[in-house]
């Protein structure tokens, strides 16, 4: 088997650390010896990753002394190195026994430093078809997640419908247009909606934090701010989850994870949501759209529940095939297979 090192985009747990861990399992699970290196943070991806007892080198925590301290540490690799992002597939440009895997293609320049980034990799490697239209020699290695063990919520017919949101509370997730959608649903039946607003601003600018507090002061009255809390916490609590990105989502793990818990969502049509979501999931709003976010969470909300559940749960059995741990594992022992020098 082959030694794997995974250098890390981040020092923090966001998306892609929380894919780096899924694959480090994985690639761990089919019998490889898997290494991740990444930058110094308190309680960040090397804890995690040390935490499921894999071996871990701390570089820089600043972005630049990290790359170069990367490209440094690379000249004595021995093995693959998988690329966990655009910062350590920048810096290693141009190295063999590479695995570039590339999580977003937030702009022209990301995207030409990316193609560049690949040159002589083994694989490029992005979680969706929408985003691999930005790189047409890119493979598709959907991202996965793990089970979100909730349990469906008991309301009272009397009781406030429960919208939420779990992510990060900016602009391009939609939190604008989801705090006007609020506003119009309560003056058409005051007092019948509330929203649970889950999770923390990180990475998010200090001026865009401002944008959305002004957009949801009108709100605040209606909205629940409990901060981070797990997936199973923030699933048995809402009754339709809304995820009304305006931003094209290069996949979309907080869907993925609504699909394992069996918990009808409202999405926009921005990016590969509707891709992860399936062709066919019925509450698809367009991006950025107020009009059609507030008709599409009306449309759910006023659906016979044996449609709202045979939704959710056709939902749940696409995530099992697509996007749970096991098609995962599946996904990683073809890929290996295929580009590991010496496995095929």
């Amino acid at each position: 088997m082959t030694r794997i090192h995974i250098a890390a985009n981040n020092g923090g747990v966001g998306g892609g650390e929380v894919m780096l861990l899924e694959i480090a399992e994985a690639a761990t699970s089919l019998g490889h010896e898997v290494h991740v290196v990444g930058p110094d943070a308190e309680d960040g991806v090397l804890a995690a990753a040390a935490q499921r007892g894999l071996e871990v080198t701390a570089l820089s925590p600043e972005r630049r002394d990290y790359m170069r301290q990367l490209r440094d540490w690379d000249r004595r690799r021995d093995g693959v190195l998988w690329c966990n992002g655009l910062v350590p597939a920048v810096a290693t440009t141009g190295r063999g026994n590479r695995i570039v895997h590339l999580h977003q293609a937030t702009s022209r320049s990301h995207v030409t430093a990316g193609r560049t980034a690949a040159l002589r990799s083994l694989a490029l490697l992005v979680p969706s078809r929408s985003m691999a239209r930005h790189f047409p020699t890119a493979q598709v290695l959907p991202n996965w997640v793990q089970p979100v063990r909730s349990h469906a919520r008991s309301r009272d017919a009397q009781a406030p419908v429960v919208l939420g949101f779990l992510g990060r509370p900016c602009a391009d997730k939609g939190v604008l247009v989801l705090a006007q959608a609020l506003r119009l649903l309560d003056m058409d039946e005051p007092g019948r909606y509330r929203l649970l607003l889950a999770g923390e601003p990180r990475f998010v600018p200090e001026h865009e934090c401002a944008r959305v507090e002004a957009a949801l002061a009108p709100v605040a009255h209606l909205v629940d701010r409990p901060g981070w809390m797990s997936r199973e916490d923030f699933f048995s609590q809402v009754d339709l989850a809304v995820f009304p990105s305006t931003c094209p989502e290069s996949f979309g793990l907080i869907v993925a994870e609504a699909m394992s818990a069996a918990t009808p969502f409202v999405i926009s049509d921005a990016g590969a949501l509707p891709e992860v979501a399936g062709a066919d999931y019925p509450w698809v709003a367009r991006a950025g759209s107020t009009a059609s976010l507030l008709r599409t969470i009306r449309l759910a909300l006023t659906a016979e529940p044996q449609v709202r559940s045979a939704a959710a749960q056709h939902a749940h059995s696409r995530w099992q095939e697509q996007f749970s741990p096991q098609a995962g594992r599946m996904r990683m022992r073809c890929l290996l297979t295929d580009v590991l020098p010496g496995e095929a």
